[in-house]
């Protein structure tokens, strides 16, 4: 039976208040708050609460028989919950159909995995637990920021416990592949990997109101059909996109809800079914897929050179990677929020002279400008808890030290409530 795996990224990056060269010092607040709040309540009322509740509605008309998943950044939640809270109360209505699965990310939607593989693993737990604590089950599926990926990355989210992890559909890797199947890790052979179909996904994000696109206007019977009409062999369909598609980067007049409202009933008439990424246990990979080199979805080499493609970008991030071992021994909790928001991959994609969108600023200069005098701000308020006099070396041990003492302690707090449960049931 074919299958349909929808996914949709919901990411909100916060916007950042331009920040002039005198305010250095002075100012430690980094962000545009009226931006924020105008930006999640537009994407709140047009986009997410429709959907969500389109979605729902399929859930119930189908038996349970439709499914799909989301991953939502640590900023998105963070963003919602402040300003928008009725949608994380959609999410939540969602989640306890059972039919909605939430997938794991680095809560800071950042480039961690290939500056500091510590920082990542934080990152990656912090948000796991987020998404425990407001849907009540932990993630057991991966997907990166902006799906970077490599064999090393693979590895190391593997050891963390993830055993399905979502990538792009890159030509490179592919080859002659289709990505209508299920692969699996070049050397752990457990681990499996999910291939986004960015061609059939991005004719719905870009193509569906291009009038002069080949095959204007899309409907939901003819994408389906396409599927349907595969190699009977090709059995599972990633169709993954950010959320904002329906309702914002395609308007509400253009049809795309009518679209997504149409897409599960037709899906299950033509006897296609839908799949979420945990729920691959029953599908064999058919090959092992290598990524020698980290690749992403950004641009159309589908590598990281959109966000790390040029000395501005370069200079900005490889400064505010240099203390990360110092802001991990921070508790000042204001710092710790910064550094989290900071990392977000959209500031330097903002910096790219290749794709920029989304924004504000008037050239790659200017972000970098901008970015990096709210950086020294930040670097100050480090030096100031951690001076670079002590090596990093130092820190490092202090660090390992202190992470050691956390590892011993929950070890022996869940030998202990084994000793309690154990006698309480003598």
């Amino acid at each position: 039976m074919k299958n349909i795996c929808l996914y949709f990224e919901v990411h909100i990056p916060y916007a950042l208040k331009r920040y002039r060269f005198f305010e250095i010092g002075n100012d430690h607040y980094y962000y545009d708050d009226f931006t924020n709040e105008e930006r999640v309540r537009y994407l709140a009322e047009k986009s997410f609460l429709p959907a969500n509740k389109i979605l729902l509605e399929a859930i119930k008309t189908s038996s349970k028989a439709f499914s799909c998943a989301f991953s939502l950044s640590g900023a998105a939640i963070e963003q919602l919950e402040q300003y928008a809270p009725e949608v994380i109360d959609s999410f939540q209505e969602l989640a306890a159909t059972g039919q909605v699965e939430f997938l794991a990310e680095p809560y800071g939607h950042s480039m961690a995995s290939i500056y500091n593989e510590d920082e990542f693993e934080l990152q990656v737990k912090k948000h796991a637990d987020k998404i425990k604590e407001l849907f009540g089950k932990k993630p057991s599926a991966f997907r990166n920021t902006d799906f970077i990926y490599s064999d090393e990355i693979g590895e190391k989210v593997a050891s963390m416990g993830y055993k399905t992890i979502l990538m792009e559909g890159a030509k490179h890797i592919l080859g002659w592949r289709s990505p209508n199947y299920v692969y699996q890790h070049a050397y752990l052979p457990k681990v499996k990997l999910l291939v986004r179909n960015y061609i059939m996904s991005n004719h719905v994000t870009f193509d569906f109101s291009n009038t002069s696109w080949s095959e204007y206007p899309l409907t939901a019977d003819k994408f389906i059909d396409w599927m349907a009409a595969s190699p009977q062999e090709e059995e599972i369909f990633n169709i993954w996109m950010g959320y904002e598609t329906f309702g914002c980067v395609q308007k509400d007049y253009t049809g795309i809800f009518d679209f997504l409202k149409a897409l599960p009933r037709l899906a299950l008439n033509k006897g296609l079914g839908f799949v979420t990424p945990s729920k691959i246990n029953d599908y064999q990979p058919v090959a092992a897929l290598t990524a020698p080199y980290p690749m992403s979805w950004q641009g159309e080499e589908k590598d990281l050179s959109v966000m790390l493609g040029n000395h501005l970008q370069e200079e900005a991030i490889a400064k505010l990677y240099s203390v990360t071992e110092r802001v991990n021994l921070c508790k000042e909790k204001n710092l710790k929020r910064d550094w989290l928001h900071l990392q977000c991959a959209d500031y330097f994609r903002f910096m790219s002279f290749k794709q920029a969108w989304g924004s504000s600023f008037e050239s790659p200069y200017d972000a970098f400008i901008n970015y990096m005098n709210i950086l020294s701000d930040f670097l100050l308020r480090v030096e100031a808890e951690y001076p670079t006099s002590i090596e990093n070396e130092e820190l490092n041990e202090l660090l390992k030290t202190i992470n050691d003492q956390e590892k011993m302690i929950a070890q022996l707090e869940k030998e202990l409530k084994a000793a309690k449960k154990k006698k309480k049931e003598a």
